[in-house]
């Protein structure tokens, strides 16, 4: 019988989101993410494989807390503009409110691995749809509820979202919130 796990998974999985998110997949160390979780190296490699494996679980963590958050701030009342710029300015004030402009993880794990990982490329790519299909089904709720034009394409429009929340995220490292609220005013003037 083996020794009992002296840790909980998802809390490691958890602080060591936190480290990748800062640090970058490439610049977080073993010995980082020993620190960060409390854990030491060899428990981590036994529980989680390899540093590769725990950001694999960290990037599907962070897709489930990003598509809860999404579907939260989507279903609540209003119209499909007020409840998409509230989840816009949700992200963005988080980002600028941190303790480090780190912008959003699977944007920066684009940035740093797409292209020459697979499987990250891959978990960004279904995190990016998963949120196209939410703005989606709001834009088209928008459309039955009389808020949204019945010409605006709900996908199309979903879409073009997705890549503006993708570049405020990352200009969110570098720009003030006047500006970065003015994009997400004129990004959904399309609604």
């Amino acid at each position: 019988m083996g020794r009992p796990k002296g840790f909980e998974p998802d809390v490691v999985i958890a602080q060591a989101m936190e480290t990748f998110w800062t640090k970058g997949y490439t610049d977080t160390s073993p010995a980082d993410l020993a620190e960060a979780t409390g854990v030491a190296k060899g428990s981590l490699y036994h529980s989680f494989g390899s540093k590769r494996q725990l950001f694999g679980k960290v990037l599907d963590l962070y897709g489930r807390t990003r598509a809860e958050q999404a579907e939260e701030f989507l279903s609540h009342p209003g119209t499909a503009k007020e409840r998409i710029r509230a989840y816009f300015v949700l992200l963005v004030d988080a980002d600028l409110d941190g303790p480090a402009r780190r912008g959003c993880l699977a944007q920066n794990t684009i940035g740093e691995l797409g292209g020459r990982d697979t499987e990250a490329t891959r978990a960004v790519h279904r995190m990016d749809e998963g949120l196209i299909e939410l703005l989606a089904a709001r834009i088209a709720q928008g459309q039955r509820d009389g808020d949204v034009d019945r010409s605006v394409d709900a996908r199309a429009q979903a879409l073009f979202l997705q890549n503006t929340l993708a570049g405020l995220r990352v200009m969110a490292k570098t720009f003030d919130r006047p500006a970065l609220h003015r994009i997400i005013d004129i990004a959904l003037t399309g609604l």
